[in-house]
């Protein structure tokens, strides 16, 4: 990619730490606004199964009305989980948030969860065949209200206009690998502000026989050294095309707070690429970097110390460099994706079918 087409890129943080009780969201709300505040672009939640823990979808909706320009992205399973009710506390989300709401669809070996939930465990290819199943409900059911289907007619007595409500029916193919099952529809509330939320899914996840990549608005890309990086997204980009947005991840940790970032980082473990010296090294990083990826979702070793560090020192070089682009102030997720807003497929169709 030459230098002259390079784009000014965007950044997310994932949040992880922040609100793990579940029951104190006050350190959340703090985290996400600090996160705001700094000028990152969206903030990430990652899901697991931890014992009184919020999980991600509550704790992104807590963020939501708190917020006003971070894009709010969290991790959900679509292995084991509803598609259905996926769908519409995603679109909730997005109400919420004021069409901020994006979804990191994941797909995990977890026989721990397959139990919890009474079903076979999935492995392999089968995850990305569940993944794209599931993505495929829940568009379908974004679609499945018009636009206008809400018409508050007081006069009649109507709330809706049942005509502009669509039947999914979808139904698993015939050589899924997981459990088969249809889902009828409409939803059970309006079609998002979005109409579409952005889906995010792993990179390994997306391709033949997984998640077809024009299902998805965005990959993510990972290496196991910082030096392998920014070759991966090109792999990556080449393999699916310049439709699908790439953002690399990167677990950082800083020189903060008189202590060496090479020491805070013994006993760390992960597979991610790691960056871990000062907030200048880091600056030159990403600047690099972003001139390969659309954006890049920094992991901080430690919220309170990484936030810190990127808030004062990190992120306002990177704008003075040219290399961030503004907060989408008042907008969408799909706004700063630079995606537009879909018409509903079913609506094309029915007025198509009337012509």
């Amino acid at each position: 990619m030459s230098t002259s087409s390079i784009k000014p890129g965007f950044l997310a943080i994932e949040l992880d730490g922040a609100g793990w009780d579940g029951g104190d969201f006050a350190s959340l709300g703090e985290a996400v606004l600090a996160a705001e505040s700094a000028g990152f672009h969206a903030a990430t939640f990652t899901d697991a199964p931890v014992p009184g823990r919020a999980n991600a979808l509550q704790r992104a909706a807590f963020a939501g009305p708190v917020t006003r320009s971070i894009a709010l992205v969290p991790e959900v399973d679509t292995v084991y989980t509803e598609p259905f009710h996926v769908s519409t506390q995603l679109a909730s989300l997005d109400y919420v948030s004021g069409g901020r709401a994006g979804w990191i669809a994941t797909a995990a070996e977890s026989p721990e969860a397959a139990a919890a939930v009474g079903r076979s465990f999935a492995a392999g290819d089968a995850l990305g065949q569940e993944a794209g199943a599931s993505i495929e409900v829940s568009r379908r059911l974004w679609d499945s209200w018009e636009d206008d289907a809400v018409i508050r007619d007081v006069a009649t007595g109507r709330y809706i206009d049942v005509d502009k409500l669509h039947y999914v029916d979808f139904e698993t193919p015939a050589d899924f690998a997981g459990p088969a099952y249809s889902v009828k529809g409409p939803s059970i509330i309006p079609r998002p502000p979005q109409g579409q939320l952005p889906v995010i899914a792993g990179a390994s996840l997306v391709g033949p026989g997984q998640v077809p990549a024009d299902a998805v608005d965005a990959v993510l890309v990972t290496a196991p050294t910082p030096e392998l990086l920014a070759a991966e997204v090109r792999d990556v980009r080449e393999r699916l095309g310049e439709s699908v947005a790439v953002i690399a991840e990167l677990d950082v940790v800083l020189d903060s707070r008189g202590q060496a970032a090479a020491e805070r980082s013994v006993g760390l473990d992960g597979a991610r690429a790691r960056y871990a010296g000062s907030a200048a090294g880091l600056v030159d990083f990403l600047a690099e970097l972003l001139k390969e990826a659309d954006g890049v979702r920094l992991h901080p070793a430690s919220l309170a110390l990484e936030l810190d560090e990127l808030s004062r020192l990190v992120l306002p070089e990177l704008r003075r460099r040219g290399a961030l682009r503004p907060p989408v102030q008042d907008g969408t997720f799909r706004d700063l994706l630079g995606l537009t807003r879909p018409a509903s497929r079913y609506a094309s169709a029915a007025a198509g079918a009337g012509k």
